[in-house]
């Protein structure tokens, strides 16, 4: 199944009017960006999910975004926004990777640039991720930079799938999808979840309408995938 990631939720009521839809991660920026949130105001939001899953809906997981956080950073914003999961999008070492699970109980997703994977760089690709093998929960493959609303060459894609699969977690890929490449990608590329933000966004604002579209077209294909 693959999973669907909306990401730089900024506000409650938006929060409620997606949450009927099969989405299974909400992701709140805590790094610099238009879409940053504070502690407080993720807290507001994930007690409205908390809510439902106490009273026994299906909600999905909440992730928070981070770029070289600071120990004290991630203390502070698990102490009034309890996430399901730390999505990590910096140099983060391996080590810091462990510490932040152990130290919080959280999932660890980490996030990598994509890079030229051709059979010259097997190798190369081995030694930037090998040191991550079970200190993490997923890998998030990006354009570099990140948060550009631009594609990367999705040839690259198998080559991280691969060593994902290797390594028992799931492979996710953002960086420019949006509801008109989605179902190209996931039906051309293995993969296991998508990652949205910008591309379900009007004039830099969260749009209901889009967020439907992406998440049917995601789930509409998987569904003729496996019928």
């Amino acid at each position: 199944m693959t999973t669907v990631k909306i990401c730089g939720l900024k506000d409650k009521a938006t929060v409620e009017a997606i949450l009927h839809l099969p989405i299974d991660h909400i992701g709140f920026l805590f790094a610099k960006s238009k879409r940053q949130v504070t502690p407080g105001e993720a807290g507001e939001m994930i007690r409205v999910i908390h809510e439902r899953r106490a009273a026994g809906q299906p909600v999905p997981l909440t992730v928070g975004v981070f770029v070289d956080p600071s120990r004290e950073l991630l203390a502070e914003v698990m102490r009034e926004a309890p996430l399901d999961a730390v999505q990590l999008h910096g140099s983060e070492s391996p080590d810091f990777c462990r510490w932040v699970k152990m130290t919080f109980g959280v999932l660890v997703y980490r996030v990598f640039s994509a890079m030229d994977t051709g059979p010259d760089q097997a190798g190369e690709l081995g030694d930037v991720l090998d040191p991550y093998a079970g200190q993490i929960d997923g890998l998030l493959l990006d354009t570099a930079g990140g948060g550009t609303g631009k594609t990367f060459e999705w040839n690259r894609i198998p080559a991280y799938h691969a060593w994902a699969v290797r390594n028992r977690i799931p492979l996710l890929v953002a960086g420019g999808l949006h509801p008109d490449n989605v179902a190209g990608l996931i039906g051309s590329y293995p993969l296991d979840g998508v990652d949205v933000s910008s591309g379900v966004e009007t004039d830099g604002t969260k749009d209901i309408a889009k967020i439907t579209t992406f998440v049917e077209r995601v789930k509409r294909h998987e569904s003729h995938a496996s019928a």
